[in-house]
């Protein structure tokens, strides 16, 4: 099989059946054997429903659903999960993403020796409630992670499978799928200008709270990925620079009152500052301390990727 297609479908009734049939034409055309991959995800309208007509007329296109609504993350982990082609190609279900593009990003793929090809929508066809978000979170990780991309959410993307069988998406992180992949230990990382079309059905599932979710979601995402295996470098290291920091400040208020002005050490303002960093300090260590407990006792703590092996 050439391709999978991943597609996360939430109230998408009226875009299903134009959309396989885009897929279908396209696939055609370039002689590509594939797989079209559905995730209800709780969907309240007809959309599983259309899901079965579709598979009916078509077993290339699989469905899977969700009990209720998880969110696009979940989505595409299960269709991760699920995939089975070389190449794995995501793409929403709102008609905005355009098949057209997946036959050149699957030659990015394999032939150019991308992991990873995020689509780059230049021109948008979307309300500022969506454009402003994702400008700002786009230019803040680009920064942040080092990579060099315009739009980190694209929801038109293409992997080798190797990267979707690696990486695990939860909560909201669908947006930082390139920084987990990086995280993971795949670097290269390309990018395509891919056409954008106005939404025809429906309305957005997204708006302005992105802007503080999303600053959550990467503020996580980098933590675990930097510190998820030793918490302790990060709160030991500030732990023990505020306890230094106030045992420093209370040592020469000592100093000061047996050898200069004999003031009272409680009758002096910064020997509360001193004591503050100090209790800081030893909870940041002993949080370091008890994190690590839990990281070295947690289940997979080991589950490194392995690329090759030689004689085994």
């Amino acid at each position: 099989m050439d391709l999978s297609v991943i597609v996360p479908v939430f109230n998408e009734e009226e875009s299903l059946p134009e959309l396989c049939d885009w897929i279908a034409r396209v696939m055609n055309e370039h002689g590509l054997s594939y797989e079209v991959i559905l995730v209800d995800d709780g969907s309240t309208d007809r959309s599983w429903e259309v899901i079965e007509s579709i598979h009916e007329q078509h077993h290339q296109v699989k469905g899977i659903r969700f009990q209720r609504n998880y969110g696009k993350s979940a989505a595409l982990n299960e269709g991760f999960r699920s995939c089975s082609a070389e190449v794995v190609v995501t793409l929403d279900a709102d008609l905005q993403d355009s098949p057209e593009e997946i036959p050149a990003l699957r030659n990015m793929i394999l032939h150019n020796g991308y992991d990873l090809v995020s689509g780059w929508k230049k021109v948008r066809h979307d309300p500022l409630s969506k454009t402003i978000p994702s400008r700002f979170f786009n230019w803040v990780t680009a920064r942040v992670s080092k990579i060099k991309l315009h739009d980190f959410n694209c929801g038109l993307k293409a992997y080798r499978q190797r990267v979707v069988k690696s990486i695990e998406v939860y909560g909201e992180m669908h947006r930082y799928i390139p920084l987990i992949a990086k995280w993971s230990g795949f670097r290269k990382i390309g990018e395509k200008v891919v056409e954008h079309h106005p939404r025809k059905y429906g309305q957005s599932k997204f708006g302005m709270g992105r802007l503080i979710t999303g600053g959550l979601d990467l503020a996580s995402i980098l933590f675990v990925g930097k510190y998820g295996k030793r918490p302790m470098h990060l709160f030991g290291s500030w732990g023990i620079l505020c306890f230094l920091f106030g045992f420093i400040i209370f040592f020469y208020l000592t100093l000061s009152k047996f050898f200069l002005d004999k003031t009272g050490l409680t009758q002096r303002p910064v020997f509360f500052v001193a004591l503050v960093f100090m209790i800081i300090g030893t909870q940041l260590f002993v949080t370091g301390f008890v994190s690590e407990l839990i990281s070295r006792n947690a289940h997979g703590k080991n589950n490194y990727l392995i690329e090759k092996r030689a004689g085994l």
